[in-house]
């Protein structure tokens, strides 16, 4: 398929765990290897041709929305959640409207990664098939991330097709915060504050869950201490 033109960035976490930096700041502009989070997502996007990206604001709005103003690719539209969280899924639900009707790229703020030879999210809309897919998730092996100490997230067939761990299971890949999704994914959607798991639940309950695995290095920032990790793994990679 054509990249999305259209992306989608959550911004509007409270950051708990990158405490007390995110007591001054929102975590999307909490600087790693000079540049805030979210200016590597964007520059990302930017990257892969995405001409328009939405990012919720909630958790100091007003600091994301004047780091932005200036922003020209991709062009910035602001979807308000001050005085209400919505969590992961209730944001997209709400920032349908200004995402439109086709298959959009779907960010965390706080993800980063060092490509490999063809970028990642390049990969990801080559793989996107609207046919056979709902959403397809870039996945990260929990092997080898940078910061990562979890169980994973999911299990992936060879055809690519997910299955959610189970609660006493260990499973090799993690998702990476950067996805396709298909606005006919939230059709029904419940109102109000959900997380967008219960989505991607519904696409795997039908066979539309589908992972492409990351090429390159993921790096978790997930709390002051991981940021000195990802930056050494990104000075790594330059030299």
């Amino acid at each position: 398929m054509p990249a999305p033109q259209t992306a989608m960035v959550l911004a509007a976490g409270l950051g708990t765990r990158m405490r007390p930096l995110t007591g001054r700041m929102p975590k999307p502009l909490v600087e790693v290897a000079g540049k805030p989070l979210i200016d590597h997502v964007l520059d990302r996007l930017a990257a892969a041709g995405v001409a328009r990206a939405v990012v919720n604001v909630h958790h100091f709005a007003e600091q994301i929305e004047r780091h932005l103003a200036a922003r020209s690719e991709p062009r910035i539209e602001i979807s308000d959640e001050r005085g209400i969280l919505l969590g992961t899924g209730g944001a997209v639900v709400k920032a349908l409207p200004l995402l439109g009707a086709a298959p959009f790229f779907h960010m965390n703020s706080d993800t980063v990664w060092v490509d490999g030879v063809t970028g990642n999210l390049t990969r990801l809309a080559q793989t996107f098939d609207a046919a056979a897919m709902d959403a397809l998730l870039l996945l990260a092996p929990t092997a080898g991330s940078i910061g990562y100490s979890g169980r994973g997230d999911f299990q992936m067939a060879p055809g690519g097709r997910l299955r959610r761990r189970a609660e006493r299971e260990v499973a090799p890949f993690v998702y990476a915060g950067a996805a396709i999704l298909a606005p006919a994914l939230f059709a029904g959607a419940p109102a109000g504050e959900f997380s967008l798991t219960l989505m991607f639940d519904r696409a795997a309950a039908a066979g539309r869950l589908y992972g492409l695995r990351l090429e390159g290095l993921w790096m978790h920032v997930g709390t002051p201490e991981a940021i000195a990790l990802a930056e050494a793994a990104i000075r790594a990679s330059t030299t």
